[in-house]
């Protein structure tokens, strides 16, 4: 049973295991993202200072250990000529698959160290950050590279990104789960719940790398027997001169050329600001705009619904991709935000109903073109590899340089929204005396009560108004970007002459 189960493992398709690596990052992503503030804020007690300070160390981190570790793995790919042999696609496959296999486990135990008090919470909260970002940015590079180093076609792509968002769907059942057993008084089943994901998500990326490691290693022993075996029959070619390696001001001079990189890059920094201000504030929205309307059920199916339907509405954006064009349909998801956000800024907080729909819908549509961006920066890695004329594409330290950028909306996400709820009502999340107070059973105290409709009409204009200005902010960004329909079949079949240039000329008889 044992030996059939693992020969039907072996002869699955490449797209199904690639895809199946999304489970393992979502299963525990999504828990991290729901309850790491609310941890340290409710449970350790942090302090607004010891927040702050380990929120702007993450903020310089964050940003820059994506184009650090992506120069680490990469800086051999960017010069066009190497001495010795040529690099070959499985050699880069299987690059990526060994730091997939060493850091996937890593990233799970460091997931584990945010639920178990071990430090000053100040302290804890900045190592905690910074160690599971470190892990986190390695798998995300690597897993994100192989998009592009594993197909060029937008049809292969689109097919590895279904498999992504099919299996990220399925790993966000983690956040359903999650409110099962999620109890700030008693932390000890939220703990062992923890636990059994890291261990889910540890024997997942052993088992996932291994068998795309044995494919790959397999595909280039092939290879370099056929190249061992037409190698008499090479053409002897005229010596070019040696070309020295590209360093990091060379690369970075290049990519402040590279236009399409640059609009990009602006878009999607407002892009992660709203994914990550959706994923902090949602929990916030339901408690001081809906907690008194709809039943602590219909709460947790908005927020499983939220973590879920994304992934899955993906599939149907992917498939509009195929027909449309990915620039099309992300262009669509634009306008669908700032038309929502109008219609419930026209609409106003009293409209519950309507309000459950766009909090979820907001958080969908806006994770959902997070998931399709993947695309577009594959289609940079191939137009920046024609621009520059590279032996190999540097996928991963592209994706590493748009992080650079786009990653800072990350902690700005979270430092904005309290600066502009506390600005605004006066409300501060570090308060010793919450106002969830006021929903039990005790006395109102009077400011809580005086405070209150003014909590929620904040919480309101900041729910409408983030998604009409990032919208527009987009909107703008995009219309600029010109990787799109003949530009892009250019690119890709330029990309594909280069791969096929490369293949050893033979004698002919």
């Amino acid at each position: 049973m044992g030996l059939r189960l693992l020969a039907c493992l072996f002869h699955l398709p490449t797209a199904v295991i690639y895809g199946s690596l999304s489970l393992f990052i979502s299963i525990l992503h999504n828990v991290f993202l729901l309850y790491y503030v609310d941890t340290f804020v409710s449970v350790y007690k942090i302090d607004k200072l010891s927040f702050w300070i380990g929120e702007t160390v993450f903020l310089i981190w964050n940003s820059l250990n994506d184009p650090l570790f992506g120069w680490l793995s990469d800086r051999v790919f960017l010069s066009t000529q190497q001495p010795g042999a040529e690099i070959s696609s499985p050699e880069v496959v299987l690059k990526r698959l060994r730091a997939l296999s060493h850091n996937g486990p890593l990233f799970a135990i460091s997931f584990l160290a945010f639920w178990v008090a071990w430090a000053h919470p100040g302290l804890q909260f900045l190592l905690c950050l910074c160690m599971y970002d470190s892990f986190l940015t390695m798998v995300d590079l690597h897993h994100n590279a192989l998009l592009a180093d594993l197909a060029v076609s937008a049809k292969d792509r689109t097919s590895l990104n279904f498999y992504c968002s099919l299996f990220s769907a399925i790993g966000s059942l983690s956040v359903f789960m999650s409110y099962a057993v999620w109890n700030k008084e008693d932390f000890f089943s939220f703990r062992i719940f923890c636990v059994m994901l890291a261990l889910c998500s540890i024997v997942g990326f052993t088992l996932s790398t291994q068998l795309l490691r044995q494919r790959f290693e397999a595909d280039g022993k092939a290879k370099w027997d056929q190249e061992s075996t037409l190698k008499e029959l090479y053409i002897e070619k005229l010596s070019v001169p040696q070309e020295k390696r590209i360093t990091l001001a060379e690369y970075l001079q290049q990519l402040s050329r590279h236009r399409n990189f640059l609009w990009f890059v602006c878009m999607n920094l407002v892009q992660v600001f709203h994914c990550h201000f959706n994923s902090n504030f949602f929990p916030l929205f339901l408690e001081h705009l809906l907690s008194d309307q709809i039943s602590v059920s219909t709460g947790s199916f908005l927020l499983g619904v939220s973590y879920i339907a994304p992934h899955l509405n993906n599939l149907y954006f992917l498939s509009l991709c195929r027909r449309c064009g990915v620039y099309a349909v992300v262009r669509g998801l634009f306008f669908l935000k700032l038309a929502l956000g109008v219609v419930m800024l026209l609409a106003g907080p009293d409209q519950v109903y309507l309000l459950c729909i766009f909090i979820a819908s907001n958080r969908v549509f806006t994770e959902g073109t997070c998931k399709l961006l993947n695309l577009v920066v594959t289609d940079l890695v191939d137009e920046d590899l024609v621009l520059n004329r590279r032996k190999q594409a540097a996928s991963a330290l592209l994706f590493g340089m748009v992080a650079l950028v786009t990653k800072p909306g990350q902690t700005f996400a979270p430092l904005i929204g309290t600066w502009l709820l506390c600005a605004y009502t006066g409300y501060d999340i570090f308060q010793r005396n919450p106002l969830s107070n006021v929903v039990s059973a005790q006395p109102k105290l009077e400011s809580a009560a005086a405070l209150e409709p003014t909590l929620r009409q904040g919480c309101f204009y900041l729910l409408v108004f983030v998604p009409i200005t990032c919208a527009l902010l987009q909107l703008l960004s995009w219309s600029q970007f010109s990787l799109h329909g003949k530009r892009l079949q250019m690119v890709k079949a330029q990309r594909q002459s280069l791969m096929q240039g490369r293949a050893p000329e033979v004698k002919t008889i």
